[in-house]
């Protein structure tokens, strides 16, 4: 099973409520089940939402609480971020995943970058929140640039 950011297959889930889509994802269903999930939404952050990011550090700052997720209008949401996060790492393992696939830049998500926190749309090297999380925990990610690497995995 191949878990993927739900906004990566067509839901408009993104904080200004739009879709990524990634239709090279969609031809993975023919060889592995797919879960769809959205970690802000699971974490009670409604679509659309205030774009957040992450200030001062990236996900493994804000895990060990040396950095927090603020969003447009200067509101704390980390607890959220948090919360969804904690909630897609204890569905995967409660499921066989090969491996995750989440959509780039994002707080949550970002595999390899992120903004830098000053909504300046600047990005920095480093990982979201649930990033970290799943690759402390050993789970594979990928983002929707690498779907070549994803194709090789068994079903």
């Amino acid at each position: 099973m191949i878990a993927i950011s739900a906004c990566l297959m067509g839901v408009p889930c993104r904080y200004n409520g739009t879709a990524a889509n990634c239709l090279g994802l969609h031809l993975l269903s023919a060889d592995h089940p797919l879960m769809v999930f959205c970690p802000e939404v699971m974490g009670g952050l409604p679509t659309p939402r205030e774009p957040a990011e992450i200030q001062n550090g990236t996900g493994a700052d804000v895990l060990s609480g040396q950095a927090f997720i603020i969003n447009s209008k200067g509101a704390d949401v980390t607890q959220l971020y948090l919360s969804g996060s904690q909630k897609v790492l204890a569905v995967l393992k409660s499921r066989d995943v090969q491996a995750v696939i989440l959509k780039e830049n994002s707080p949550s998500c970002g595999l390899y970058h992120i903004h830098d926190g000053e909504f300046s749309g600047r990005l920095i090297e480093g990982s979201g929140v649930l990033t970290q999380l799943l690759k402390n925990h050993d789970i594979q990610v990928f983002n929707e640039n690498q779907i070549d690497e994803i194709s090789h995995l068994n079903g």
